[in-house]
């Protein structure tokens, strides 16, 4: 597994290390952990933002969120988003849910 170095403000290594103790492990696993669910979190909103805006279709934001087509119209339906679907947005949705 490769190694990054990154300078971190002593306020977010004193909450990293809070955490570090809460989860009862050591930091690289802590750090790898906020890593993922950091990014997950980055990749939803900008398929969220996306959505929104209409630049991007319903697969698409599933696509960009890292996620099922099935978990973005929940995370969708969670976050009250406007439906932007097209009718073909409906057939091609439609065609993806027949091939699951």
């Amino acid at each position: 597994m490769p190694s990054i170095s990154a300078r971190i403000p002593d306020d977010e290594r004193e909450a990293l290390n809070e955490v570090t103790e809460l989860l009862g492990e050591d930091r690289s696993t802590t750090i790898r952990k906020a890593i993922r669910e950091g990014l997950h979190d980055l990749r939803v909103r900008v398929a969220v933002e996306r959505y929104q805006s209409g630049e991007v279709s319903v697969k698409q934001a599933a696509r960009i969120a890292g996620v099922s087509l099935g978990e973005w119209l929940e995370l969708a339906r969670e976050r009250n988003l406007a439906s932007q679907l097209t009718p073909e947005d409906l057939e091609s949705d439609a065609d993806a849910a027949r091939d699951l």
